[in-house]
């Protein structure tokens, strides 16, 4: 049996399909453990989880809301992944010192668990949340590209003495991709990627109760509206709007919107549902349609119950995994910062029109999904890996 860790950051999209890749393996007899953030670890895969804790920088990742495109990423990396792996390096290594893993896996943005693992001659393996970096979103900024290449190259050498050459978010050793071509596409992928599927696992329940009996007042069609955690500033403008389309479609379909912010203003109708937090993974086996941000977790969680989209990418991925969304079939695409209330009902009703065929696609991606294996498959993966390093005599500490 082998021992794994993984070294996540303190954001939830990229600890859940974490947790069920690390849950198979600790099913299977494996020793697993984490670094990053203890609390919200805990929280996601459980409260017994064997935590290394590493700290977290001064300020949290928050961004103007107008901030878009290179200028989102560029303060994305320099105000909050850059500092992230500055404050988090003590602690991996320490983690690592401390437990002796055979495998890290290490988060495409959790950089210093790699930068860290590389230059102490570990085996690690890069765990891809999201399929954007998968298809290169920097070739046609050069530019971007090489001031990227020079702040990871200045952190090397703060927290790993400079060695090393492998870039940290794509592991020689193997990428975990938890999408697969039914939503990815053509791109050409290099060898060491593995498709492996949407890790889905079961979450500990809220403390909050959903309201169930009100998805039973009404056989009406039901629609999630969700941007995620970390948008709650930027998306003031498109929920409330959401509230007025939806509104005026009282008579065609009821909704679930979410608003962890209470950024929704006054009463609303009596279609619709306003709540700060639902059980997403439950409350999709009873959805029409989804409307979100295009968060990579939230579309293959959609899909993966065959659900069809509505897709407004803010920024960062999404509006990459929006346009593998619209080019599948599985959904329609809305510009976020424009879209009015007759925009966001016509493509609600476009979604759930069973002629345009958007739900049958949703239906087969998801069925690619779990022929993929999800967190089964990324686990085997990584025994494989496991055995290897047993056999070359290459351990991970």
């Amino acid at each position: 049996m082998g021992r794994f860790l993984f070294v996540v950051p303190p954001l939830v999209g990229h600890i859940n399909p974490a947790v069920g890749t690390a849950a198979t393996l600790a099913a299977r007899g494996h020793d697993v453990a984490w670094a990053g953030h203890p609390e919200l670890i805990r929280s996601l895969a459980g409260a017994d989880a064997v935590v290394f804790p590493c700290a977290l920088p001064e300020d949290t990742l928050s961004r103007p809301a107008e901030l878009k495109g290179p200028a989102a990423f560029q303060f994305l990396w320099e105000s909050f992944l850059i500092p992230l792996a500055d404050a988090m390096a003590p602690g991996v290594r320490a983690a690592i010192e401390a437990y002796g893993p055979d495998v890290i896996v290490s988060d495409q943005q959790a950089v210093a668990g790699a930068l860290i693992a590389e230059s102490l001659g570990l085996t690690w393996v890069t765990s891809a949340t999201t399929s954007a970096e998968l298809i290169d979103p920097l070739a046609g900024m050069p530019k971007v590209a090489a001031w990227l290449d020079g702040l990871l190259a200045d952190l090397r050498a703060r927290i790993a003495d400079g060695s090393g050459t492998a870039d940290p978010r794509f592991s020689p050793h193997g990428v975990l991709a938890f999408t697969t071509r039914a939503l990815l596409g053509p791109a050409e992928l290099p060898d060491q990627v593995w498709l492996v599927g949407p890790s889905i696992a079961a979450r500990p329940a809220s403390p909050d109760e959903f309201p169930w009996s009100w998805l039973e007042e009404s056989t009406l069609p039901t629609v999630l509206v969700s941007l995620g955690t970390a948008n709650t500033d930027a998306g003031v403008r498109f929920l409330n709007t959401a509230v007025a389309a939806l509104a005026g479609m009282a008579d065609r379909v009821r909704a679930v919107l979410v608003d962890p912010g209470g950024v929704v203003e006054g009463p609303v109708a009596d279609n619709i549902l306003v709540r700060p937090h639902v059980p997403q993974l439950a409350l999709l086996e009873r959805l029409d349609a989804v409307v979100c941000h295009a968060g990579h977790n939230t579309v293959c969680e959609t899909l993966w119950h065959g659900v069809p989209l509505v897709v407004a990418p803010i920024r960062d991925d999404q509006p990459i995994v929006a346009g593998q969304v619209v080019d599948a079939g599985a959904g329609v695409r809305l510009r976020f910062g424009r879209a009015d209330a007759a925009k966001i009902a016509a493509a609600v009703e476009t979604v759930l029109d069973p002629s345009g065929g958007h739900r049958k696609v949703a239906e087969e991606i998801g069925e690619s999904f779990r022929a993929a294996g999800g967190s089964a498959a990324a686990a085997t993966r990584l025994e494989t890996l496991l055995a290897e390093v047993a056999a070359t005599g290459v351990r991970g500490a």
